[in-house]
Formats: structure tokens, C-alpha cells, sequence
């Protein structure tokens, strides 16, 4: 039985990659902060088959201990302030966390179990103000957030423990990925939440950015399968994980209402306040490289919007159902 130590396992990617590892036969340790109300809603249905250990990427002898009680063979780093907007608010958290957390995570396992796989969440953010079209590993990072840059720095600095001490470490540079289980604050959430409450008469209206951004969009259930697949490799290298297409975020508006009868323009206003200081375009991911590891995305672009929509009319069907219980 293999040992497998999770950052941000109560996340999206990472609830998903501990049930991809639990049904594999191994033995998961989630990393929990402490806090006086845990969020374990991505992760109820196996929280007891996970083993937890506490630990904060901010605070270097925790992550040592964790590692010493966990003896991984294999660290999913998947923790991170990971929300762009909240990155110019709190450049300076983002940075602690994002980028610095990454180091002292890697430190651990190199001073504790220094034979253990190590896997790095790097983000398509990186490539920002994109120099090619479509974007690959070998493609130039010209980040455009605090965050973009704190994730270019923790994928670079997973190089650079690789190269200086011969560590199984590699990063995925995963494109945009979402699911029923994605933070409301995302794009994505934020859009599908709202269609179900606005069939559901609990909302009138939607405020948007720019709704022309274009971003490659997957399945997160499909991605942590990428993920684990990098580190059964002989050797670590970086890939990039991407379904290959683009979608505008007027196309996902499109895609959301029309599931539920409705017409996005009927609803949805641009307001100025939600662009970004400096916008992201047009991310494209070429996905080669991983696919040659026999991955795959599996679920469409349109298949994933509306298993959103359905998620989120189902879970304001169950709080109506429970209020008029009452």
C-alpha cells in the first residue's frame, strides 16, 4: 500500500484526486489547517478514510511533522490561495502561500522522506499575456495577477529542487478546470449558482466582467487523473494539462441559461468594477505531451456546464425541501 500526503485536499482538485487514490489501495493523509469551522463539505463522504494530519504551508515545522507522521511515496501539493481576484487584495498572502508555501513544502520532504514523489499544482495563469498560441511547456510564462506570478515562482522553484537534489518532483500545468464542487467565487460557480437561483426566483440579476475571455475549460474529475499519471512515470518532467478547445465566458452564459429556458441577455449586465486590472485573454493549452501518458479529458464543455446547472438546482431544491420541513 502506497502512502500519499494531500495539500488542499478539502478543495475541489483535491477531493476528487483522494477518491482517485482511495479507490487505487492507498493509504491518504489530507493536510488540515486548523480552524474553528473546517470546511469538509468536498470531502464528507470519505473523511473517514482519510487520515489527517495538521499543517499549514505557512508554518515550515508543521509541514516537517506532517511529512515525518504521514511517510508519504507520493505529495500532491494542491494548497494554495487560489482565487485571482482576492490575489490584488492580498498580494502579500498570496505570495506567503502560493509561492513561499511551496518551498518550505518542499524542504520537508527533502530533509524527511527525500525518495517521495512530488507533485506541483502550477496554473495556465502563468502564461498570462501569452507569447504563443497554443500554449505548451516549452511556451514562455509572462504572468498577469499576483497570483499568476506566486505560481511562477512555486513551479520554478519545483525545478529548481529537482535539478539541485535529484528530487522526483514535477508540476502540472493544469488550464482551467471545474466541477459541482468549485468555490462560488470562481467564474464558472459563480455563473451556475446563479441561473439555478434565478429559475428558482431567488435572484433577479447577474454582474459580470468581461464577458469575452476566453478559457480552456475541463473536468477537475477528469484532472487529478493527469495528475497521479505524472508521478507513475521513470523520470519527472512538467506537463501541461488542457482539453485543447476555448470557450468565451459569454459562451458558458450562453450554455447555463439556455439549460434551464432562459437567455443569459435577459439577465446579465458587464459591470466595470468586476474587470480585471490586467486581463487574460485568450488561454489555449496543447495537451500532446500528457496525452502520451494515455490521459484524457472526458467530459465536453457543455457536458460540464450543465452537470453545474444541475448540481446547483438540485442543492437549492434540498435547502427549499428542508425549510418547508421545518
Amino acid at each position: 500500500m502506497k502512502n500519499a500526503l494531500i495539500t488542499g485536499i478539502t478543495g475541489q482538485d483535491g477531493s476528487y484526486l483522494a477518491e482517485l487514490l482511495l479507490s487505487k489501495g492507498y493509504k491518504v493523509y489530507g493536510l488540515k489547517r486548523r480552524t474553528s469551522l473546517p470546511n469538509l463539505e468536498n470531502v464528507q463522504h470519505i473523511e473517514k478514510e482519510i487520515e489527517w494530519v495538521f499543517g499549514d504551508l505557512t508554518d515550515p515545522g508543521s509541514l516537517i511533522e506532517a511529512v515525518l507522521r504521514s511517510n508519504p511515496d507520493e505529495v500532491y501539493n494542491l494548497a494554495a490561495q487560489s482565487y485571482v481576484a482576492t490575489s490584488w487584495d492580498q498580494p502579500t498572502l498570496t505570495g506567503n502561500i502560493t509561492a513561499i508555501g511551496v518551498t518550505h513544502l518542499l524542504e520537508a520532504v527533502r530533509r524527511v522522506k527525500p525518495d517521495a514523489r512530488f507533485y506541483q499544482a502550477s496554473s495556465s495563469e502563468m502564461f498570462g499575456k501569452v507569447q504563443e498560441v497554443p500554449q505548451r511547456e516549452t511556451t514562455s510564462f509572462y504572468p498577469r495577477s499576483p497570483y499568476a506570478v506566486a505560481k511562477v515562482y512555486g513551479h520554478w522553484i519545483t525545478v529548481n529542487f529537482r535539478e539541485s537534489y535529484g528530487m522526483y518532483a514535477c508540476s502540472g500545468i493544469l488550464f482551467n478546470h471545474e466541477s459541482p464542487r468549485r468555490g462560488v467565487e470562481f467564474v464558472t460557480r459563480k455563473v451556475t449558482r446563479a441561473v439555478a437561483r434565478i429559475k428558482a426566483g431567488l435572484q433577479e440579476q447577474l454582474a459580470m466582467g468581461n464577458l469575452d475571455a476566453k478559457r480552456d475549460w475541463g473536468f477537475a474529475g477528469d484532472y487529478v487523473d493527469a495528475m497521479w499519471r505524472m508521478l507513475q512515470q521513470s523520470k519527472p518532467e512538467d506537463y501541461v494539462v488542457a482539453t485543447g478547445e476555448t470557450h468565451s465566458v459569454r459562451e458558458l452564459l450562453e450554455i447555463a441559461f439556455h439549460h434551464v429556458g432562459l437567455n443569459y441577455q435577459d439577465y446579465v449586465y458587464v459591470d466595470p468594477a468586476l474587470i480585471r486590472p490586467a486581463e487574460v485573454d485568450v488561454l489555449l493549452g496543447d495537451a500532446t505531451k500528457v496525452r502520451k501518458l494515455g490521459w484524457k479529458p472526458r467530459v465536453s464543455f457543455p457536458e460540464l456546464v450543465t452537470m453545474m446547472v444541475d448540481a446547483d438546482l438540485a442543492s437549492i431544491q434540498g435547502r427549499v425541501l428542508n425549510v418547508a420541513a421545518l
